[in-house]
């Protein structure tokens, strides 16, 4: 979000004050997120990128190139290696075929509100065009 909030005189000399915010859930809370004060950058305000979901899509990518790489030879001996259970592996390992532009939108904070870890790592479809109908993303 880059729009400023907006400070304006009405005719009857009321001042009108327009705040662009979000309201994302936290940690099960409601957090108002402001995009910058009046004067810049909101200090200590909580940051608009998921880091559940970012932190999920990071591993996946990563467990993915494990895989591909030869490196380990299944999802059980991956999940042996990280000392994890190996449904956890396969449901994160999924979120590496989501669409290019759903990433992108998480990582750059502009997700449909609602989308949370919990439903990306349920089953979805693998096409593409199903996924952002799926989770509320427009179509690229």
């Amino acid at each position: 979000m880059n729009i400023q909030p907006t400070i304006t005189v009405t005719e009857t000399g009321n001042l009108h004050i327009h705040i662009p915010m979000l309201i994302r859930r936290m940690r099960g809370r409601k957090v108002i997120i402001a995009p910058k004060a009046l004067d810049g950058d909101v200090p200590d305000s909580p940051e608009m990128v998921q880091t559940a979901i970012v932190q999920a899509l990071a591993r996946a990518s990563s467990w993915a190139d494990i895989l591909e790489s030869g490196e380990v030879k299944s999802i059980s001996d991956l999940a042996m290696n990280l000392d994890v259970d190996n449904s956890y592996v396969a449901r994160i390992l999924k979120l590496s075929t989501l669409a290019p532009d759903i990433v992108e939108a998480i990582l750059n904070g502009e997700e449909p509100t609602g989308l949370s870890l919990a439903k990306l790592t349920k089953t979805f479809p693998t096409d593409w065009d199903e996924q952002r109908a799926m989770f509320g993303f427009t179509s690229a």
